[in-house]
């Protein structure tokens, strides 16, 4: 017996079961999910009181938790209040990080924070530094609520002239979060109409600029927003918020005119659509394809040289910080800059006169590098395990890695072996291809290398 129990305690304090703030993070999310999971696929979870199985609700949960939109199911139609209760609280808590459960309980409690659970909300919130971390958290939680709840009374302006008033103000508080958490979820589907998304909305123009405001502040990340309303001057910022607006920015602008440009003559999406509904859509399509997941104009019948560019956005994706998936907008930044810097002959990269430190630009190519294997990888999974095209496959993959939710109409169509795979790809789009990776081995302390090996060339390019 006392053999045992030796080797039960060596595999317990193994490195690979020690419990590091990224494992944390990760086990969080994974028992959350978890727990939805088990919640919707009760009978009184769905309006039909029969379940909707296991498979499809862990899908679900999954898709709520990460923020992705993704659904298997229309969720208007689908789901009974609780559960749709229950999928918005899901949005809601894996918007903030899992943490903030920990947080807001320890409040309740008046127990306070260890170091472990302030460094794992840093590593949550991608957060320089853990001094301060969970005063940053209250705010963050100030911020999301005011946003939310002034999306809201919009919303509920709009939707009240065509539902009564307690279904308008349901269905506005639920868009309200899903949009500000960048979720993509909604509960505009009818039994004529279902998976149509905001489709009915694209000529209404409050609709769509607040939808899309409410999309690029909760991508934009925490550091920023708490940068924004310190120095509130732009030659003041951190760097790093000047680069997340810049590169923001940019990409809007970009991918309205290029939106414009391929689908203004397309009769199936903005081509029918009055003078200043296309400009409107085009810039809700330049939003939403980055983050959020709304579907204004149908994917479908977009044509390919806009399908691409969505998934381009997709996989760039938001802030850091922030409840938006892809590899980041800062990593983008980092790979276009270093990829310029080599071209001019240079060696140091530089932005807004600063210079990047090199263990900064390793990581960026190593994040864009595990996000391209994974999407390769899911693509072809998805290839092998269901008859879908190469373009129906990427861009399913490169959505759930993405936490975006935009899809061509394949995902109800999938099997359960592809759905599982979706749910692995979102969990790890949601936590960050490097986070996930470091979870999942033995990290140790940083040491000073007794030995350097010579240099080796390579021929590259």
């Amino acid at each position: 017996m006392s053999q045992l129990l030796r080797i039960v305690n060596n595999i317990r304090d193994h490195k690979l079961f020690r419990l590091t703030p990224a494992r944390m993070i990760l086990l969080g999310f994974s028992g959350l999910i978890l727990l939805g999971a088990v919640v919707l696929s009760l009978p009184f979870s769905s309006s039909s009181g029969q379940s909707i199985g296991w498979t499809d609700a862990l899908f679900t949960s999954a898709s709520a938790v990460c923020v992705t939109g993704l659904v298997v199911a229309d969720t208007n139609l689908q789901w009974s209040v609780l559960g749709k209760a229950v999928i918005l609280l899901l949005i809601q808590i894996g918007a903030l990080g899992i943490m903030s459960v920990v947080t807001v309980f320890s409040v309740f409690t008046g127990k306070r924070l260890g170091l472990m659970d302030r460094l794992t909300i840093q590593e949550s919130l991608n957060h320089f530094t853990v001094g301060g971390i969970v005063k940053t958290f209250y705010g963050i939680l100030g911020v999301t609520l005011l946003a939310e709840l002034t999306g809201a009374v919009i919303f509920f302006t709009e939707l009240l002239p065509v539902y009564g008033a307690s279904e308008a103000a349901g269905k506005s508080i639920f868009h309200s979060v899903s949009a500000f958490c960048n979720a993509g979820f909604d509960l505009f589907g009818a039994s004529e109409a279902p998976f149509s998304s905001i489709l009915a909305f694209q000529e209404r123009p409050l609709f769509l600029l607040t939808t899309s405001l409410l999309i690029i502040l909760g991508g934009l990340g925490f550091i920023v927003w708490n940068d924004i309303a310190v120095h509130r001057r732009f030659s003041k910022l951190t760097l790093h918020s000047k680069v997340v607006l810049a590169t923001t920015g940019i990409l809007l602008v970009l991918g309205t005119l290029l939106f414009w440009m391929t689908e203004a003559h397309n009769p199936q999406t903005l081509g029918a659509l009055s003078g200043p509904g296309k400009p409107i859509n085009a810039f809700f399509l330049s939003v939403t394809a980055r983050t959020a997941g709304f579907s204004a104009v149908a994917p479908a019948e977009m044509n390919d040289a806009s399908n691409f560019l969505t998934m381009l956005l997709m996989f760039i994706g938001g802030a850091p910080g922030s409840a938006a998936g892809g590899i980041k907008v800062t990593t983008f930044s980092i790979l276009m800059l270093t990829a310029i810097t080599i071209a001019r002959g240079k060696s140091d990269v530089q932005i807004f006169e600063r210079r990047l430190p090199a263990g900064i630009i390793t990581k960026a190519i190593a994040v864009a590098a595990l996000a391209m294997f994974t999407i390769i990888t899911v693509t072809l999974l998805l290839l092998i395990d269901n008859q879908v095209t190469f373009l129906e496959a990427l861009y399913e993959a490169i959505s759930a890695f993405a936490n975006v939710g935009l899809s061509t109409g394949i995902t109800p169509e999938l099997s359960a072996l592809s759905k599982y795979v979706l749910i692995l790809t979102m969990l790890v789009g949601r936590i960050g291809p490097f986070t996930a990776m470091v979870a999942f081995t033995a990290k140790r302390k940083n040491q000073t290398q007794p030995y350097r090996y010579p240099e080796g060339k390579i021929t590259t390019g």
